[in-house]
């Protein structure tokens, strides 16, 4: 029930940031990937404020490893879906999903698109395999040394 809570709390602090920092509207998406024409610089701004806070996610989530690793075909097709639909609409998930409370039919068909892939992409492959997770030592106070 706390680890719901926690993801519930994160979702919402992460749909307000997209919210205050304007991330939900498309035309700020499409503006910062607008290079030769009127190129709005906000987005990476909004990024460069949150790579800090995810890569401190990162490191204090190494409880659970990625089950993969590797770059391979599926990865990269799933890439090149995400960033032809990011360039063509101006969405990405976090930013759908947010945009949802405005009510917009489009977003709503974009948001409907997006599921429907995901539960076809479930149905075509199969289940990744379980990788145990190995327990580490306990961290020192100064920062792993002593290990």
């Amino acid at each position: 029930m706390r680890a719901l809570f926690i993801a519930a709390v994160c979702g919402l602090l992460f749909g307000l940031g997209l919210t205050v920092s304007s991330m939900i509207d498309p035309r700020k998406v499409l503006g910062f990937l607008d290079i030769a024409g009127d190129w709005d610089p906000s987005l990476m701004l909004v990024m460069a404020g949150a790579i800090p806070v995810a890569a401190l996610g990162y490191v204090f989530s190494r409880r659970h490893p990625p089950i993969r690793t590797g770059i391979d075909r599926p990865l990269l097709l799933g890439a090149a879906l995400f960033g032809i639909g990011w360039g063509l609409v101006g969405y990405c998930p976090g930013p759908a999903l947010a945009s949802l409370t405005f009510g917009n039919p489009k977003t709503l068909l974009f948001v409907a698109a997006m599921v429907l892939g995901m539960l076809g992409r479930g149905l075509t492959t199969k289940a990744p395999r379980k990788v145990p997770v190995v327990a580490e030592p306990p961290m020192s106070d100064f920062g792993g040394i002593g290990r």
